[in-house]
C-alpha cells in the first residue's frame, strides 16, 4: 500500500476542515457572540466595510471554478430576458385569443414576432457546440443565465450534448437560473459590474441579439473598451439589422462626429445563426493563418 509520507502532509489543517470540526463553547454560541472564524461567518462578511473583501471573492470564485472545469474561452451570447420561443409565443396568442384581451393579444403578437430570435439564438448555440473545433480549440457558450435569448442560448448548447455557462444576477424579481446551463458553470454575481467582466474575460466573440436596458448597457460596454483599446478586438455581431437601426443611429454618431466612422467597423450585422458563426470563423482565418481548411469548416 502506498502510504504518503507523514512528513510530506500537510503542515496545517485546512480552513475547511476547521470550520466544520469547531464547537462552539456554550457561553459564546449565542447570536451575540463574536467567537468564531472570520471567514465562516457570515455575518461579519457582510459588514458594509468589507465590500472590497466581497467583491473580490466575487472575482475569484467564478475564475478559479472556470480553471478547474478547464474553460478557456467562451462566446458570449447576450439578448432580451423577455423573448420567448415559438412555442411559448403560440401559447400566449392561443390564450389572449380565447380571452378576448387586446391588450394580451398586441402583446402576443409582437412575442410571436420576435420568437425567431430564440430560435436563431437556439440555433447559433448549437452550431458553436457542434462545430466549436472549428476555431482550433475548445470554445463554450456562455449567457447571462436567465429566460428568453439567455435560455436559447444554454438550450442550444446542451441540445446539442456539450457544456455551457450561465453568470446570472442577482434582482429582486430574480427567477431561477434556466434548466439548461451546466451546473458547475452556473455563477450567481451581486456586483453588475463584476459579472460584466466575467462575460469578456475569456470571451474571443460576442453576440447580441436585441434587448432592453441590459442588453444594451452590456453591448456598449463591450463597445466602449474595444474603442478605447482596453481589450483586444474581437467579434461583435449583432443580430437584427432593422432592430437595431430602429433603436441605435450608429451612423448619425460617426455623421456628428462623436466617433469615428471606423468605429462602425467594430461589429456586424446578421440576420442567421450561420452568418454569426461564418464572421467569427473568418476572424479566426485572418488572425491565425496557420489554420488549415480541415480545421475552419464552411458553415
Amino acid at each position: 500500500m502506498n502510504k504518503k509520507n507523514p512528513l510530506k502532509a500537510r503542515n496545517f489543517p485546512s480552513a475547511q476542515d476547521e470550520a466544520s470540526t469547531v464547537r462552539l463553547p456554550s457561553r459564546y454560541a449565542g447570536p451575540n457572540s463574536s467567537f468564531g472564524m472570520a471567514y465562516a461567518d457570515t455575518e461579519f462578511l457582510l459588514r458594509e466595510e468589507l465590500r472590497p473583501v466581497r467583491m473580490q471573492l466575487e472575482l475569484m470564485k467564478p475564475e478559479l471554478i472556470q480553471q478547474d472545469q478547464g474553460v478557456e474561452s467562451t462566446i458570449v451570447i447576450f439578448g432580451s430576458a423577455r423573448f420567448k420561443s415559438r412555442e411559448e409565443a403560440e401559447a400566449m396568442l392561443s390564450k389572449a385569443r380565447a380571452e378576448g384581451d387586446a391588450g394580451a393579444l398586441a402583446q402576443a403578437e409582437r412575442m410571436l414576432s420576435n420568437a425567431h430570435y430564440y430560435e436563431e439564438a437556439r440555433r447559433f448555440a448549437q452550431l458553436v457546440t457542434n462545430e466549436a473545433d472549428a476555431l482550433g480549440e475548445p470554445v463554450i457558450v456562455t449567457t447571462g443565465g436567465g429566460p428568453g435569448i439567455m435560455e436559447a442560448g444554454n438550450r442550444g448548447a446542451h441540445e446539442a450534448g456539450g457544456r455551457s455557462m450561465g453568470m446570472s444576477i442577482h434582482l429582486p424579481f430574480e427567477e431561477d437560473p434556466n434548466p439548461y446551463i451546466t451546473p458547475e458553470l452556473c455563477f450567481q454575481f451581486h456586483y453588475f459590474a463584476i459579472r460584466k467582466m466575467h462575460f469578456l474575460m475569456r470571451a474571443v466573440a460576442l453576440v447580441s441579439f436585441p434587448g432592453g436596458f441590459g442588453t444594451m448597457d452590456e453591448l456598449f460596454e463591450v463597445l466602449t473598451l474595444a474603442q478605447t483599446r482596453k481589450i483586444r478586438r474581437r467579434p461583435i455581431v449583432l443580430f437584427g439589422r432593422k432592430f437595431w437601426n430602429r433603436v441605435i443611429n450608429f451612423e448619425a454618431l460617426a455623421d456628428e462626429g462623436v466617433i469615428s466612422p471606423a468605429d462602425l467597423s467594430l461589429f456586424h450585422y446578421v440576420e442567421t445563426a450561420e452568418e454569426a458563426w461564418e464572421i467569427i470563423k473568418r476572424t479566426y482565418r485572418e488572425d491565425d493563418p496557420a489554420l488549415t481548411a480541415r480545421q475552419v469548416r464552411e458553415a
